[in-house]
């Protein structure tokens, strides 16, 4: 049976709302991660070089555990995860941009965003897959 408008309308406002709400998990997930690895890294005395790789652990383990929290609904999990990936990361630029006090547009951004989206899919396909069950 087909929906009507209003139905549609409130299955993509609810849509919007977990993309949101799966955004906002990975930000506040990824501050304190960064948070705890600043703090293992000053106490292990790492080197400098580990800090890129554990970046991106820390990225995509927030849109991970974002993705298995906020998305509910069933269906298209897998296109919500790469939205849910891109728009943490250009957020997550912008935020981590303020607090380093530089905005530089480099390959770096373009990497963040391509592996975000890379996390997000499979991210949001594993979050599907755990609704399932």
């Amino acid at each position: 049976m087909p929906k009507n408008n209003s139905e549609v309308k409130a299955d993509l406002k609810h849509y919007i709302l977990e993309i949101v709400k799966a955004v906002m998990i990975a930000l506040v997930l990824s501050l304190l991660l960064v948070l705890l690895a600043a703090f293992i890294i000053k106490i292990a005395n790492l080197d400098s070089g580990v800090v890129g790789i554990l970046n991106q652990i820390i990225r995509s383990v927030s849109i991970l555990v974002s993705c298995v929290f906020a998305l509910r609904l069933r269906g298209n999990g897998w296109i919500r995860g790469i939205i849910v990936g891109v728009l943490y990361s250009l957020l997550a630029y912008v935020v981590f941009s303020l607090i380093g006090g530089k905005f530089s547009f480099d390959l770096t951004l373009l990497n963040n965003v391509v592996l975000g989206a890379a996390s997000g899919l499979l991210s949001g396909m594993i979050a599907m897959f755990v609704r399932r069950k």
